[in-house]
């Protein structure tokens, strides 16, 4: 299944949007990882160039956490689907709510596409705020408490019987300089896939 033909089917008119034009085997897929928001080029997405500018903060973080992999394929086949909340590039610094409810439609059809997941990783806190009007659309409540990262990471929280595990934006190169936010994320990328193994 390509994620971008399914995914396009949801606009009647030509979109600015960036979706992951990558073939993959939904059934196999067991954790989804979602980044903030695409970048503005899309070969440096993850499914992008080889040496694509969102893999070379990926890989380090994976291997970190004893996951041997080498591209965002070796990934895919661990059964571990990466995607972004917010499918346009930034124009600004900082993501707007409005930018997230646009993009919403296509985050939740993304997700349904998967039917064996068991662990969402929301990587930084645009993740965290879709994730949350999703629930709440859904729900009537938050999936995500809105308190720090670092306190929730060991909360164990559930939606819909899949572990969500709330961590830190996974691509720029400030993960890179900010150590203690690598070893968090890296951390938590090793709790996901202990999780995932255990099913």
């Amino acid at each position: 299944m390509n994620i971008e033909e399914q995914l396009r089917r949801l606009s009647e008119r030509e979109t600015d949007m960036h979706f992951n034009n990558v073939e993959v085997n939904p059934e196999i897929i067991r954790a989804i990882m979602i980044n903030e928001v695409v970048p503005s080029c899309s070969e440096d997405d993850f499914y992008g160039k080889p040496d694509a500018a969102y893999m070379s903060t990926t890989i380090p973080l994976f291997r970190k956490a004893g996951i041997e992999v080498n591209s965002a394929l070796d990934i895919l086949n661990k059964g571990i689907y990466i995607t972004n909340a917010v499918k346009m590039p930034k124009t600004e610094y900082a993501v707007s709510k409005e930018n997230i409810e646009e993009n919403l439609p296509y985050l939740e059809r993304e997700l349904a596409l998967f039917p064996n997941v068991r662990v969402i990783m929301l990587m930084g806190d645009v993740a965290k705020k879709a994730f949350n009007m999703i629930s709440k659309k859904a729900t009537g409540k938050n999936a995500v408490p809105s308190i720090s990262t670092y306190k929730l990471r060991n909360t164990e929280i559930l939606y819909n019987g899949i572990r969500i595990l709330p961590s830190y934006i996974m691509t720029g190169q400030n993960i890179l300089i900010e150590k203690s936010k690598f070893e968090m994320a890296s951390e938590d990328i090793a709790t996901m896939y202990r999780l995932i193994k255990e099913y």
